[in-house]
């Protein structure tokens, strides 16, 4: 009897099995779907939320403490200032590496760019692109635009704000605001989940907020609406924010103990998850000592 009840267990604990193996196998390198909270830095902390209802969301949250900290800003500098591509492409982690920041997020979007499969694919790392919007890096504004996208400005003191000034120290743009004074902007869509990146501050414009969350991964992280995003923007902190350029462009990195980028959500560049997207401009954040 005992042995007839053992060969019986025999095929649900091989099924047991494979089950295990294929999460091990689908959930390899990606962020484990359990919440965090980390000082990374001196006035920078992170916080992974992991959520199953409406649908398996893992959200990303850097809270940057901008007064009194060292912390400064840096949008992706121009590689050609006078061309009609800008920028040469790179990941966020690139960025990172190369400018020695410790903290960065995906930017805008940009032109060039096509996704037909693993193989055909426009840009790749080093490739020239240009930005959607206005864009300026240390003071030099190298991207001027008539798309109708909003624009966060930075100044050289680390101040805030979606109003154009005269001269642009940092600028870098998105696609669309999502929290103006406390309010989320009206006709926001509800419909449409995707990976979101989306950058906002605060009411006195103290806290820098970097959130990414990701998507286009059934059973670990479908995405969300630009509602939901505008929602979770103002749940952070946000009294002002919007939506940077999102899909298989959405990265969050930082830089780990061993100098290297550590990215912190999971990217999914083609469909592939950890594939991190060479895209045209950033924005990071650095520790001033």
């Amino acid at each position: 009897m005992k042995r007839r009840l053992l060969w019986g267990l025999l095929p649900v604990a091989g099924l047991l099995a494979i089950l295990v193996g294929a999460l091990a196998i689908y959930t390899r390198g990606r962020p484990p779907q359990i919440p965090a909270r980390e000082k990374l830095y001196d006035g920078i902390l992170y916080a992974r939320t992991v959520r199953l209802a409406p649908r398996p969301l893992m959200i990303h949250v850097l809270t940057v403490d901008t007064k009194g900290t060292g912390v400064r800003v840096l949008v992706t500098p121009a590689d050609d200032r006078d061309g009609q591509y800008p920028l040469r492409a790179r990941t966020t982690s690139q960025f990172l590496e190369e400018f020695g920041m410790e903290a960065a997020i995906n930017g805008d979007g940009f032109s060039p760019w096509w996704s037909r499969g693993v193989t055909d694919y426009y840009p790749h790392e080093g490739d020239p692109v240009a930005p959607r919007g206005a864009a300026a890096s240390r003071g030099k504004e190298y991207w001027s635009s008539q798309a109708a996208v909003p624009t966060l400005y930075v100044s050289s003191r680390t101040d805030f704000t979606f109003d154009a000034p005269a001269r642009p120290f940092n600028a870098i743009s998105g696609e669309t605001l999502l929290v103006m004074g406390g309010n989320l902007l009206p006709d926001l869509d509800n419909t449409v989940t995707q990976p979101r990146s989306a950058i906002g501050y605060s009411k006195n414009g103290r806290y820098l907020y970097l959130v990414v969350v990701d998507g286009r991964q059934p059973f670990y992280s479908e995405g969300m609406t630009v509602r939901e995003l505008a929602d979770l923007m103002v749940s952070v902190g946000a009294y002002y924010a919007m939506n940077l350029d999102g899909g298989g462009s959405s990265t969050l990195v930082v830089r780990g103990n061993d100098g290297k980028a550590r990215v912190l959500n999971s990217p999914i560049d083609n469909y592939i998850p950890g594939r991190e997207r060479a895209v045209a401009n950033h924005l990071g954040i650095y520790i001033d000592r």
